[in-house]
């Protein structure tokens, strides 16, 4: 079977194009809030309801700036294409990073129990990953290696990192479909009333572990060190702190 991606422009207002890829990560982020909302109890349900427009924000912030670190020597050089997210370049490690931060800031601020909200948050975050990938189909980005046969994501030439080779890994479909299964995992686990932060640590774990899984298939690693891609560097530590969190608390 060969998956053949479409027109990354859903449609244009008065000549200015509008993006699949924005389209996409628009619904997932709702998704992710509404689903926030919808298992948190109060205050916590108030919190995030007030809050996520500034979640919002600061994590699109967070995962761009993220991806552009990465990719220093081209944003450097240049810089008017930090703004341009239209396309793609998002990093979700950043998306976390500063999630985390933002919430624990703002939780005590409000006087919110930090763990419980990031409980519901981390709950509702793979089902909105999950949709937010198939913004990468649509950009034809974050796909694997090349397959071996007659089936594969189809890349437009463009976008290949080897010429003369059409078929690819669909590895966004891979962790679409991991994600979604990590957040029917955590959803079952969440209405357990376990104690909390369980919910929260036990999303880096999981998300960690699949990224690693995909990571060694894709070929478009925005860094590697010693050959090993930044990604995977990120996920083992984020992996560690899972494993501490659950053991701690």
């Amino acid at each position: 079977m060969i998956i053949n991606p479409p027109n990354s422009v859903a449609f244009s207002i008065f000549g200015f194009p509008v993006f699949w890829y924005g389209i996409i990560l628009a619904c997932a982020v709702f998704v992710g809030i509404l689903f926030a909302c919808f298992i948190a109890k109060e205050p916590e349900k108030t919190f995030i309801y007030e809050n996520s427009p500034l979640m919002i924000i600061c994590g699109i912030l967070g995962a761009r700036l993220y991806y552009c670190a990465l990719n220093f020597s081209y944003y450097f050089k240049n810089p008017v294409d930090i703004l341009n997210i239209r396309e793609g370049g998002l990093s979700i490690h950043g998306m976390i990073i500063t999630g985390v931060v933002l919430v624990y800031f703002l939780a005590k601020k409000h006087k919110v129990n930090f763990l419980k909200l990031l409980d519901c948050l981390m709950c509702a975050m793979p089902l909105a990953q999950s949709i937010g990938r198939w913004g990468n189909f649509f950009n034809s980005e974050a796909f694997g290696m090349p397959t071996n046969g007659n089936w594969g994501l189809f890349v437009p030439p463009q976008n290949r990192p080897y010429p003369d080779i059409e078929l690819y890994h669909p590895t966004f479909l891979y962790e679409s479909c991991l994600d979604l299964c990590i957040f029917f995992v955590l959803f079952y686990l969440f209405k357990k009333n376990l104690k909390s932060g369980k919910i929260f640590f036990s999303y880096l774990i999981l998300y960690s572990i699949c990224r690693i899984i995909v990571e060694f298939i894709r070929v478009d690693s925005a860094l590697d060190i010693f050959g090993i891609p930044i990604a995977v560097i990120v996920s083992v530590i984020l992996l560690l702190i899972g494993l501490v969190g659950l053991i701690k608390y």
